[in-house]
């Protein structure tokens, strides 16, 4: 395989990314069986992952792959190793991150010829996972040796975008249902936002059955009754988790596609990782990653193409090849399921194709999802110290600290109870606590109240992290802990 950049509109450029590991194998069948359907494709090949932090790019993607990425603005990927002991963040999250891919999108469908214990119930559906944000914004730190936090954002933007995009991709499939599932029922401010958000969508969309789902319920009923889901949106971290646990119902990560899709970028890959242990053994599924070109296929609207070779794959599925990941019959190995695929393009199999249209996804502006409040209202700041004093003392020494300042202490939680003043429970205490001090007078509140007040609490203990409290259109802007009234 060798770089080209030459192309024309009826033959777009897509920037190639072997990968590491079974890559290379699974990525070069596919781009055999793209071009043997009939694909309209430039191919221009690029390099990222493990040999990238060999050579000392911390990120794992060179200059070059990202300029092919923002010039071509479609990618086909095989999956990056994350090395261990060398290099910085993930390759593949930063490709994301840094093209703005906000929605990942990953189907899956029962695929005749793969027994599962699911077999025959009629599994389609398709999981829209939050791509870009949450608990994968990757802050993290240490606030005492003993104690990790990591920031879980959540944006009014990616909610609308997000949600949006699902319900979009409901149409452009002829789909009918889509179900949001959070985690609101706890995290009311950030799995809330996008409960509420989506909500607030779906009224665009009547010709949509519409419904939320706690994300816990929602592992159970994928479970329980996977058939009745159609598309299911979430955020980032419960769609990491969700998607697999759906790949599993149809066969496992060999046969689970994914599209990365931004508004100028669209990355496509197979789920599945590197497994460097099978790579060079000729034992590896492309199916995955075979699919993830399907996807790619239909985002460059050559729909043709994209059926010719989706039925080619489940025709030979469905006529017993398959590689070692079915345990059922003979397998054979990657090149030989790939020649079998290619012996099949332009037959059918037993599952119909879906009829698709374009995927429109939404342009929605920071300006446009920004809320600008009527009004402020200042509560107070939490103060989050560290110490092993029991609670009383805590309470003690704050109260004298904050005296004379404009400032009262309300209460003093761990882990998210409160443990001052006393609820008559017994929660245990680590040396993380999160001090509210709640101001008597909206007037003497200002920028140098507040730094007077960490300077009062710092002379007493260790402060790692402070909260402004804030009502927000008379709403409060922040959570009550466990016990605090």
């Amino acid at each position: 395989m060798s770089n080209t950049s030459v192309s024309s509109p009826s033959s777009p450029l897509v920037t190639v990314i072997p990968g590491d590991g079974i890559g290379p194998e699974v990525v070069q069948a596919t781009v055999g069986l793209v071009d043997a359907a009939g694909g309209r494709i430039t191919w221009e090949f690029a390099e990222a992952g493990a040999d990238v932090f060999r050579k000392g790019i911390p990120s794992g993607v060179p200059e070059e792959t990202i300029a092919s990425i923002a010039r071509n603005r479609a990618v086909l990927k095989g999956p990056l190793e994350t090395p261990v002991g060398y290099g910085e963040k993930s390759a593949n999250v930063t490709l994301r991150k840094l093209f703005e891919t906000f929605a990942n999108l990953r189907p899956v469908r029962e695929m005749p010829g793969v027994p599962t214990p699911f077999s025959g119930r009629g599994i389609d559906l398709i999981v829209v996972r939050e791509n870009v944000e949450d608990l994968y914004a990757g802050i993290e730190h240490m606030q005492t040796p003993d104690v990790a936090q990591c920031l879980k954002l959540i944006s009014r933007l990616g909610c609308q975008r997000i949600a949006r995009t699902a319900l979009e991709v409901a149409r452009a499939e002829g789909r009918t249902k889509v179900a949001v599932a959070t985690k609101a029922n706890i995290m009311k401010f950030t799995e809330g936002m996008l409960k509420r958000e989506f909500a607030e969508a779906a009224a665009d969309y009547p010709d949509l059955e519409t419904w939320h789902v706690i994300v816990d319920n929602a592992a159970h009923q994928l479970v329980k009754a996977p058939e009745q889901f159609e598309v299911i949106v979430t955020t980032n971290m419960n769609g990491d988790i969700l998607s697999d646990l759906t790949s599993a119902l149809v066969g496992g990560l060999g046969f689970a596609p994914s599209a990365n899709l931004g508004t100028e970028v669209a990355i496509f890959e197979a789920v599945h990782g590197s497994a460097p242990k099978y790579a060079g053994k000729d034992v590896a599924n492309p199916t995955a990653v075979a699919l993830s070109a399907v996807m790619m296929l239909r985002h460059l609207e050559q729909f043709e193409a994209a059926d010719r070779l989706e039925q080619a794959i489940l025709r030979t599925l469905q006529d017993g090849i398959h590689t070692q990941d079915v345990k059922v019959g003979t397998p054979v190995g990657t090149a030989a399921f790939t020649d079998a695929v290619e012996e099949r393009i332009g037959e059918s199999s037993s599952v119909p194709a879906r009829p698709r249209q374009p995927l429109r996804l939404p342009q929605i502006s920071r300006e446009q999802a920004r809320t600008e409040p009527g009004s402020r209202t200042k509560v107070g700041v939490d103060v989050f110290i560290e110490t092993s004093d029991d609670p009383e003392r805590i309470a003690e020494r704050l109260i004298h600290a904050a005296s004379g300042s404009p400032y009262r202490l309300k209460m003093v939680s761990c882990r998210g109870t409160v443990v001052w003043p006393s609820t008559g429970g017994s929660t245990g205490c680590i040396d993380h606590f999160r001090c509210r001090f709640v101001i008597s007078d909206q007037q003497a509140w200002h920028q140098e109240s507040v730094l007077d007040l960490l300077q009062r609490v710092g002379r007493t203990y260790r402060w790692m992290h402070v909260e402004k409290l804030e009502d927000i259109d008379a709403e409060p802007g922040f959570t009550k802990a466990q016990g605090e009234n």
